[in-house]
């Protein structure tokens, strides 16, 4: 969803394309699904939050995507389909090795552009689409520079809409984009503010793992070595315990920000 730091900061400074355009028909955002006539967008939606809980199964992930967009265009005035294809899509990008991540992400934009279109002030519509500029700036470099400003824009709408969405997600992204992002000029990071959000998602859902996940990657960023390690211990024992289908990943990502917090600084780079 957030670049990594040394990638970004080469992008934010060449990239200049913008990161939103004309979005597709919405029946163009899914691949090739058999939906029976007369199946209402309830049962679509039914049948691909239960495929997309089958994550890590690719082709369960990519029937889900395909079923959501069925439901949106079932419904034109929904969008919780519209929600679902970018989540499906979002995690299609990081784990399916056969997929085009640069349409998939274009696509995932184009969802919450028309998300966003049928309902401006829905929280889950701001959220989405912040993450689908997230991933594209991540897959296409040249709108890194404008897609971080505007999935900045849209999560702090979402915040203020309603923060309780996806255990606290708005302010949890939002700490993570302002904590790996390069500070201005180049673009929108502030370490600080990141941890101001990142203790928020914290106060709101504390026992939803990737929450104090994302603080202690604030904390050690912002210099407060030992609380960062043990927020980021705390998330570790949370998704350990976790059933939730992406608590292997939560695990994984804990680990790893142990073992950086771990490494040693080398004074001499960092002058």
């Amino acid at each position: 969803m957030i670049p990594a730091s040394p990638a970004l900061v080469l992008a934010l400074a060449l990239g200049c394309a913008a990161a939103l355009r004309a979005p597709k028909p919405v029946g163009a955002l899914g691949g090739p699904v058999h939906v029976a006539p007369g199946r209402s967008a309830a049962e679509l939606l039914a049948e691909a939050r239960a495929a997309l809980e089958r994550r890590p199964d690719v082709a369960e992930v990519r029937k889900a995507e395909s079923l959501f967009v069925a439901a949106a265009q079932v419904d034109p005035a929904g969008v919780e389909g519209l929600y679902g294809a970018i989540e499906a899509k979002v995690w299609l990008i990081d784990h399916d090795r056969a997929a085009d991540r640069g349409a998939l992400a274009r696509s995932a934009v184009d969802a919450g552009q028309w998300c966003l279109r049928r309902a401006p002030s829905s929280a889950w519509c701001d959220y989405g689409l912040a993450q689908a500029l997230g991933m594209q700036a991540q897959e296409e470099r040249s709108t890194a520079l404008d897609g971080l400003k505007k999935m900045v824009e849209h999560l702090r709408r979402a915040a203020a809409e309603d923060p309780s969405i996806d255990s606290a997600g708005p302010e949890r992204v939002l700490a993570l984009v302002l904590v790996r992002a390069p500070a201005w000029p180049l673009g929108p990071g502030d370490p600080e503010t990141a941890l101001e959000e990142a203790r928020k998602a914290v106060a709101r859902a504390p026992d939803f793992p990737p929450n104090p996940l994302a603080l202690g990657e604030t904390l050690l960023a912002t210099g407060a070595t030992d609380e960062g390690r043990a927020a980021t211990k705390r998330a570790l024992a949370l998704a350990e315990r976790s059933a939730e289908p992406d608590a292997k990943e939560w695990v994984k990502d804990g680990k790893a920000l142990l073992e950086r917090a771990a490494r040693p600084v080398d004074v001499g780079a960092a002058r």
